[in-house]
């Protein structure tokens, strides 16, 4: 039975996070906010754990999941950023974006692209989510809770933890999240001279990306 923590949006009680924090590193799948809905996350090194996100969600292995990183300077030890492309990140984030770029090897083969070896990553807003981030000291691995045969993600506590309470530990309650999905942007054309291209138009605004 999924356990639930009622905490503060804005101020979160660390005992809390601390023992959502121990449950990803003893491989469990949180139920967590975001900017944007609900997702997710898992420990990035745990394959177990990995294999039962995917499972959650409904995807295979060439479904781009996303690393939730604190900073910019994670971002740049993932994934290869050239100086177009960091302006752009530096300019919509933290926020409701997505953004899909080429892995470094830090990142371990079985959460990239299996063919064009990318990944997501993002630098979320929620206060909640960045505080968790804080204590477990590494970027997490997240989807958007968007279950098989919904269209919409779940937003509402109370209905995630009916829905899951066999499939993950914790599910920390925050209130209820917007129910949209984050803007999903491909950077890796920058790379060659190209532009970005918009692969979801999400909750985040395209005009701080200048598209």
């Amino acid at each position: 039975m999924a356990q639930r923590f009622e905490v503060h949006p804005l101020n979160p009680q660390p005992r809390l996070l601390r023992q959502a924090v121990q449950a990803l590193q003893d491989g469990a799948v949180l139920a967590v906010p975001t900017d944007s809905s609900y997702a997710l996350v898992c420990h990035l090194d745990d394959r177990a754990a990995v294999q039962r996100l995917r499972r959650i969600r409904g995807v295979d292995d060439r479904h781009h999941l996303t690393l939730l990183c604190r900073d910019l300077s994670e971002v740049a030890t993932l994934a290869r950023v050239d100086n177009r492309q960091y302006r752009l990140l530096k300019a919509a984030t933290p926020g409701p974006y997505t953004f899909i770029l080429e892995a470094t090897k830090e990142v371990p083969r079985r959460v990239s692209h299996p063919s064009r070896k990318t990944i997501g990553l993002r630098v979320p807003e929620h206060h909640v989510l960045r505080a968790l981030l804080a204590l477990h000291d590494a970027p997490l691995l997240g989807t958007t809770l968007i279950l098989p045969g919904d269209d919409l993600p779940l937003n509402d506590p109370d209905a995630i933890r009916e829905r899951l309470q066999h499939e993950v530990a914790i599910v920390i309650d925050a209130g209820a999240c917007p129910r949209e999905p984050t803007t999903v942007v491909d950077l890796t054309p920058m790379g060659s001279g190209g532009t970005p291209a918009v692969l979801r138009a999400g909750r985040g605004p395209l005009s701080p990306l200048g598209l």
